[in-house]
């Protein structure tokens, strides 16, 4: 008879040589998302997700002619990212309101679009015999992308996934080594401006590849994934070299360092790290984040310029844009699709570390660039934006549907009104992480899985007074996470009235025996502050400030002043200013204040979102000109 410790031992032995050393390894989040429907804004940041999917998602949409050119083919290269983009966002939206008629337009909308999947496994604007063409590759990224949202959040049906894969296995029987077309000679990026090609676009296949490995555990699908990687990621350039040593972003892939496309492709490469456990594809994307938010992302939470190093590219660029932010000659800069994508990568940053840098970065984009950018009847965002000169514009790529224009950017703004909920509160293995004070309510489960929920009461950001309300089954000890913004400087957190030490720019964590009715009070320093220009290549953007309300940038609008771009001489403490709220002027216009001078008379800001310049000649300041004192 075997003894125990011989049981033991061969029961060791077994699961060795039983384990799958092929079995996909996946790294765990540090903070990850709750359930669908857990998340329940009002107010504030709700109201432009209301009025977005209302007026856009289930709007006039062209939902049929968007799958006309996979039935069809296309006019214009690219085109075929439309329908992609469309129902990625309104999956996610659907996530978060469970709204029946979004899902039946997204039900609808799947249904055509798998008609069109060829033979030979292809969803492509492009017929057989001459794929893979130009923009395929980004066209059927986005096919991909809009059919993995779809299946994740609205309809886990075998049909999509099945569709999924057979699009994927029909890329890698085209693109890789020789005698396939290798992934970098793919594409249309910098040739269309006349330089040597780039083909930046192309790779930015890894994210929907590694999220379908991490559905079936193919290992056809990782290894498309690394062919990806080893090839570089542009046709020119490594740019996966080129973050792991820390270079510049405004220097990465060459003439072409398309700011969209590059985190684009890192967003991929996050979920290649989590499949892998690499260390120096964690420190690759570790750096690309440090690098764009110290030296790309401007006051109002997005980057991206046609001035001073890549005018060809429209603003679309990564060009030092945290240090050429006031350069007088920029004309266009900070795309919606940059903005959008910086803050899902900045979200996958989050998850991976549960570094708070990251949310504040969101924090930033959502109540400015994000917002600022959005058609104040919900149906668009702006393609590009300015601080100061014409706020807004629709100018750029994309395709007229009848009177109906629709850009890639009017497309993409709404995936970054559903990252809202997504991130505004999270799970973590030891409770839940509250990120953004919107008002609303989380619902949650505890380590021992019981039900809780904590009700946000705030008119945030309004004012700094956030209260949270703890609805518990039993008591039980847990960690609630409190973030701490950067900003606020001088902030108070109370339970149960008792005082509880923090510091800005971290996470408060809150350990404790939970019990029902607990309340945590968090005020948070709104005081405007006043900063200065940075100097960067043009000594023409040296003399100006910009005033922040918390995470809110304020902008003089010249709709409501005709001497809006006036110099002025702000008059400020150890660079706070004594600002005055007022009741707005108007309904459209969130948060309006009386700016102190040293002159003696006070100008009326508002917040940055507010300013409205859709449908008029006029213009924002929100780098304000110095006054000369001398």
């Amino acid at each position: 008879m075997k003894t125990f410790l011989q049981i033991i031992m061969l029961m060791g032995i077994f699961s060795i040589l039983s384990f799958d050393q092929n079995a996909p390894h996946f790294i765990e989040d540090t903070q990850f998302p709750l359930p669908v429907n857990s998340v329940h804004l009002t107010g504030y940041l709700d109201d432009y997700i209301r009025l977005s999917i209302e007026n856009w998602n289930k709007g006039n949409l062209p939902y049929r002619k968007f799958v006309d050119f996979y039935r069809n083919g296309r006019p214009k290269f690219a085109l075929g990212e439309m329908w992609g983009k469309a129902v990625r966002s309104g999956c996610m939206l659907y996530r978060y309101t469970q709204d029946p008629d979004l899902k039946k337009i997204m039900d609808e909308t799947v249904k055509d679009l798998l008609s069109t999947q060829r033979e030979n496994g292809s969803i492509s604007c492009v017929e057989v015999e001459k794929q893979p063409e130009s923009s395929e590759l980004w066209e059927r990224k986005y096919v991909m992308l809009g059919l993995q949202e779809y299946y994740e959040w609205v309809n886990a049906d075998p049909k999509v996934l099945d569709a999924l894969k057979k699009q994927a296995d029909n890329i890698i029987s085209l693109v890789g080594h020789s005698p396939k077309k290798e992934i970098t000679d793919i594409g249309w990026s910098a040739t269309n401006i006349g330089y040597e090609p780039c083909h930046i676009e192309s790779s930015s296949l890894l994210e929907p590849f590694m999220r379908l490995y991490k559905w079936t555990g193919e290992q056809r699908y990782l290894d498309f994934g690394t062919y990806i990687i080893e090839s570089g990621g542009t046709k020119q350039y490594d740019i996966f070299e080129m973050a792991l040593n820390n270079v510049e972003p405004y220097k990465m892939a060459g003439h072409y360092p398309k700011a969209y496309e590059m985190l684009s492709i890192f967003e991929g490469l996050v979920e290649y790290y989590r499949v892998t456990g690499k260390p120096e594809i964690k420190q690759m994307c570790l750096n690309l984040y440090n690098n764009v938010r110290e030296k790309e992302i401007t006051i109002i939470g997005n980057g991206g310029s046609d001035q001073p190093y890549h005018p060809s590219v429209r603003g679309e660029a990564w060009g030092n844009t945290a240090l050429e932010q006031t350069n007088p000659d920029i004309t266009r800069m900070m795309e919606t699709c940059v903005g959008v994508t910086w803050m899902k990568f900045c979200s996958q940053i989050l998850r991976l570390t549960g570094d708070p840098s990251a949310m504040d970065e969101i924090e930033k984009y959502v109540y400015n660039g994000l917002i600022g950018a959005m058609k104040p009847t919900g149906d668009g965002f702006s393609y590009v934006n300015l601080l100061n000169g014409r706020k807004v514009t629709n100018e750029g790529w994309g395709w007229k549907f009848d009177e109906m224009h629709v850009t890639c950017c009017n497309l993409n703004g709404p995936m970054g009104l559903a990252y809202i909920p997504y991130v505004a509160a999270m799970n973590s293995e030891r409770g839940p992480v509250i990120n953004l004070y919107n008002k609303g309510k989380v619902q949650f489960q505890t380590p021992k899985n019981k039900a809780g929920e904590i009700d946000i009461i705030t008119d945030y950001p309004v004012s700094g007074d956030i209260k949270l309300n703890l609805s518990l089954q039993n008591r039980e000890s847990f960690t609630i996470k409190i973030r701490i913004p950067s900003w606020s400087k001088e902030s108070s957190l109370k339970i149960n009235g008792k005082s509880v030490n923090i510091l800005p720019g971290t996470y408060a964590d809150l350990t404790r025996k939970w019990k029902n009715g607990d309340q945590i009070e968090l005020q948070l320093d709104m005081r405007c502050r006043v900063m200065n220009a940075p100097h960067g290549s043009n000594r023409m953007g040296d003399n100006y400030q910009a005033v922040i309300r918390g995470p809110i940038v304020l902008s003089r609008d010249e709709n409501i002043d005709s001497l809006y771009n006036q110099p002025i001489a702000l008059k400020s403490e150890n660079g706070y200013i004594q600002a005055i709220q007022e009741k707005p002027i108007c309904n459209a216009i969130k948060l309006q204040f009386s700016i102190p001078t040293e002159d003696g008379e006070n100008i009326t800001m508002i917040d940055y979102a507010s300013v409205n310049n859709w449908d008029n000649n006029m213009h924002i300041c929100t780098w304000l000109p110095i006054k000369d004192r001398n």
